[in-house]
């Protein structure tokens, strides 16, 4: 039980969400788009959104501004967020732009909204959850596009709140947060979402 809640983190870690995210509108969607554009899009977001940061923290390692990748105080989180906040809209205004997918634009920029709160927390010396923000994150967006084209996704949904309550078990039994630091990393990721929702549902 121990190794399965320690692995629950690393299945569902924060920097896979915008992908699923990604993957699950393509899947969904009514539209007709080309496959080559799909694959393009979706090979566009892994590198930027899992790829990207991954070589960006081992630069950050090296020149001593993280120590490892649990970012343990709310200093190490400060650099990583912040050029996270970068790498999020770069994809906003290069890969997934209002006119070419307008409810993927949104679901990033609330990804963005998100990972902004989590700086300012950050600065302020605030620990807010970054797994609970994006896994509560993606749970809206699913909500919101079951809305939005009208299909019945409630088994996705069911899990997606299984794989919460999942994450925040482990989060709490790995001693990595408190309670109060997942409840905020929660609204974090959810608020937002809910906030942009009216402007592509």
């Amino acid at each position: 039980m121990d190794k399965l809640l320690k692995s629950i983190s690393y299945i569902f870690h924060p920097l896979i969400m915008p992908l699923l995210g990604v993957i699950f509108y393509f899947s969904k969607s009514p539209r007709f788009i080309a496959p080559e554009i799909i694959n393009a899009k979706v090979l566009s977001v892994f590198i930027l959104t899992i790829l990207l940061p991954i070589l960006l923290f081992f630069l950050l390692k090296t020149l001593g501004k993280v120590n490892s990748i649990y970012l343990n105080s709310t200093k190490e989180r400060i650099y990583p967020l912040l050029l996270n906040c970068v790498v999020i809209f770069i994809v906003t205004q290069r890969i997934l732009t209002p006119t070419q997918a307008i409810e993927l634009y949104f679901f990033f920029l609330g990804i963005l909204l998100s990972t902004m709160a989590c700086l300012i927390l950050a600065i302020l010396k605030f620990k807010a959850s970054i797994h609970m923000i994006g896994v509560s994150g993606l749970f809206m967006f699913f909500i919101a596009l079951s809305i939005h084209f009208n299909i019945n996704i409630n088994g996705t949904l069911a899990l997606m709140a299984l794989i919460i309550g999942a994450t925040a078990t482990s989060r709490l039994h790995v001693k990595a947060h408190d309670s109060k630091e997942l409840l905020i990393g929660l609204f974090i990721g959810i608020i937002p979402q809910l906030i942009l929702t009216p402007y592509w549902l």
